[in-house]
């Protein structure tokens, strides 16, 4: 999952900057954080004109409304994906198995540097936009599409035991990653999200025996 930590918390992370207008990009950069702290539906117009510095014209100009701009933000994510996310992992480590665990220690690393308060935007939006919005929820499958993809990339150059589902293993490291960045949210402490990772780590070293 493409997870960028959005603009505006406490501490802040870099994030990318896409080409385009400024006043375009202000407007992404926004809804990137005002979804991510208030939700889709709990971010008004007003809220993301206010927090961008741009006038409802200025709005229009790029987006024909709310849900547009929605949809430019989850682009974004998966834009970010491997730059942001796999690319770092790939470059700590050579080892397979070792760069998925790399990839979790950068939602480790936003899980502090937000001092608990970061939870999955993807996972978030997931559970709150409408299931009949199906163009916002197909995005948000391509970004977890993506994330399953890359660790699936590093599976198939582990030396697995033959017969291994790999993208079912992939798809079960996901789920690992988003429910504890969930409860470590709910918790206020990073502790669920290093005992989900731990497990994983045992269930991995088990399959290679």
């Amino acid at each position: 999952m493409a997870n960028v930590v959005p603009a505006s918390t406490v501490k802040k992370p870099t994030l990318v900057r896409s080409a385009g207008p400024a006043t375009r990009q202000r407007l992404v950069e926004s809804a990137r954080y005002l979804f991510w702290e208030r939700g889709f539906a709990g971010t008004s117009m007003a809220d993301l004109l206010a927090h961008a510095k741009v006038n409802s014209g200025s709005f229009y100009h790029f987006f024909d409304s709310k849900e547009a701009l929605l949809r430019e933000v989850l682009q974004s994510y998966r834009v970010a994906l491997y730059p942001m996310i796999v690319e770092p992992a790939h470059a700590a480590t050579s080892e397979p198995i070792e760069r998925i665990f790399a990839i979790l220690e950068g939602y480790r690393e936003r899980i502090l540097m937000t001092d608990a308060k970061y939870g999955c935007p993807l996972g978030r939006l997931a559970l709150e936009i409408d299931p009949e919005n199906r163009p916002a929820h197909k995005l948000i499958a391509e970004n977890f599409r993506g994330w399953i993809d890359a660790v699936r990339d590093c599976l198939q150059a582990a030396p697995l035991p033959a017969g291994i589902d790999i993208e079912a293993l992939a798809t079960y490291v996901l789920a690992t990653m988003e429910g504890g960045v969930m409860l470590s949210r709910s918790y206020g402490s990073v502790d669920p999200f290093d005992q989900t990772v731990k497990v994983l780590r045992e269930h991995f070293r088990l399959l290679m025996k």
